[in-house]
């Protein structure tokens, strides 16, 4: 199958919709709403998701999302510096670890939905 394919966008949910959208421009996503109960984030043309106003609690305790960066030690020091793990209750950091692919860190947003933060080992 051939996919002429532009975009990939996940729907993620919220447990409280305005603090989220919030919490995702501060992180530097673009906000473009849609309607009261859904919003589109993008960080590039092609790279986004779509925020809603729903919360089902064993969708969002499951919920990552890998985000791929160019340099995630300078990515790392960007999130510690904003501030949002302070800002935000729920909001936790996790440091970077090395895998054998490459390495990452973490996030949780406010509503509990994990963040990796990545960058492959050339090649990967």
């Amino acid at each position: 199958m051939n996919h002429a394919a532009k975009s990939l966008r996940a729907f993620i949910g919220a447990r409280n919709f305005e603090e989220s959208r919030q919490f995702y421009k501060e992180l530097g996503f673009e906000e473009s709403p849609i309607d009261a109960s859904m919003s589109y984030f993008k960080v590039t043309d092609t790279l986004g998701f779509y925020l809603q106003n729903a919360y089902v609690e064993d969708w969002i305790n499951n919920l990552m999302l890998f985000l791929e960066v160019d340099d995630v030690h300078r990515y790392w020091k960007e999130l510690q510096s904003l501030g949002l793990h302070q800002k935000y209750k729920g909001v936790k950091l996790t440091p970077i670890r090395e895998e054998s692919w490459g390495r990452e860190c973490f996030m949780h947003d406010p509503s509990g939905v994990l963040w990796h933060f990545g960058q492959f080992h050339p090649g990967k």
